[in-house]
């Protein structure tokens, strides 16, 4: 096939690390898999119910574009309670991701720029490159924390945005309401528009869930069900932010995604209702599990959230200590696949206790190598 059909915009974006790392994997047997981010409990029996009652009840079709109304009002309840002086309406996403790729194509022109902070998600650099943005990359080594004088001077006449997630995926780290304060008060002095991934808003450990949304009403806050109730296949997000720019992205969502999955939207309006306590107790628990038993040996930021340890790797670089890992049976992820730096690696405690503490044997074996 002749190179000449392919777009600039897919040339210039690369395979995820997190792939690469599922191909050098293909050839084990039962792996120790602490790569994926995924919940390790299914789907809550009450939202399969509702799904399949939505199916069996024929609701199969195209919903309006901005999804549901069920399910938008309960959303948007919560909304104004949280935001009672803003003006912030609400979308149903296909997903997150879907949801962050509406942010961009409503909002980033060819050449503007946009903040991101390293080690950051996978796609974030690539959605920016998609709508013909150029990311700005800044390095948040070795503490993860957000340098509110760095952001400052990294801003030029192009910024357009700022994008970033807490908790973070791949850090787990929160990002403290001080510096949230400031950092929405940056850009309201600048005019910069602030996206804020929010899929982890549930997996707060220490401190209550803070969004920068509660600091400024210039933020788009991309959210989802996929990691607090194990619906990740399933493809159900949303987002909120300010009216008029809600309005764009449901616009462009007419021409791309159409709508959310309809059933998998009635499924939503159950699931908004179930709590989630237990489960991030849980959670907790495993992140603590995995800091005691790794704590002798590596040197790691214990995370307030997500699912998700960074550690840095005790010897080598980050892509030779996952590779002699794998020669272990073990999967877990370079670092280098959530940026350029290649020093540290990512667990994710989202599996079994048991599956864990194989784990944490493993990595305290080949940390002594």
């Amino acid at each position: 096939m002749s190179n000449r059909w392919i777009a600039d915009r897919a040339s210039r974006i690369e395979a995820s690390g997190i792939r690469k790392i599922f191909e050098l994997a293909k050839g084990l047997q039962n792996p120790v898999n602490l790569s994926i981010g995924q919940p390790d409990f299914d789907v809550p029996e009450v939202v399969k119910v509702a799904a399949k009652s939505a199916i069996d009840r024929g609701l199969n079709g195209y919903t309006v574009t901005q999804g549901i109304p069920e399910l938008r009002q309960v959303i948007q309840s919560y909304v104004s309670q949280t935001y009672p002086t803003q003006d912030r309406t609400v979308m149903i996403t296909s997903g997150t991701s879907g949801g962050l790729l509406m942010a961009m194509m409503a909002t980033i022109n060819p050449g503007d720029e946009v903040i991101l902070f390293e080690p950051y998600f996978v796609s974030y650099p690539h959605l920016v490159t998609m709508v013909g943005g150029t990311p700005v990359i800044l390095n948040t080594y070795p503490n993860f924390h957000i340098d509110i004088d760095q952001v400052s001077a990294a801003i030029t006449p192009r910024t357009k945005a700022i994008l970033f997630s807490s908790p973070s995926n791949p850090t787990g780290v929160t990002v403290p309401p001080e510096t949230l304060r400031q950092l929405a008060e940056l850009c309201e002095e600048r005019g910069i528009l602030i996206i804020s991934d929010e899929i982890y808003r549930e997996y707060t450990y220490d401190e209550p869930f803070a969004s920068i949304a509660e600091y400024s009403p210039n933020v788009i806050s991309v959210d989802g069900f996929g990691k607090s109730h194990g619906m990740t296949g399933w493809r159900i997000g949303f987002a909120h932010g300010p009216r008029e720019l809600i309005e764009e992205m449901t616009k462009i969502q007419q021409y791309t995604f159409v709508c959310a999955p309809a059933p998998v939207q009635y499924a939503a309006v159950e699931a908004w209702k179930l709590p989630t306590e237990e489960t991030i107790e849980r959670y907790r628990q495993k992140r603590d599990r995995v800091i005691e038993g790794l704590n002798d040996r590596f040197e790691m930021v214990v995370p307030g959230g997500a699912f998700y340890l960074f550690p840095k790797v005790p010897w080598g670089s980050g892509t030779q200590f996952v590779e002699e890992a794998i020669r272990h049976n073990l999967l877990i992820i370079p670092g280098i696949a959530f940026g350029r730096q290649d020093t540290h690696f990512r667990i994710s405690y989202a599996a079994s206790d048991e599956m864990l503490d194989r784990g944490i044997e493993i990595l305290n074996r080949i940390a002594r190598t």
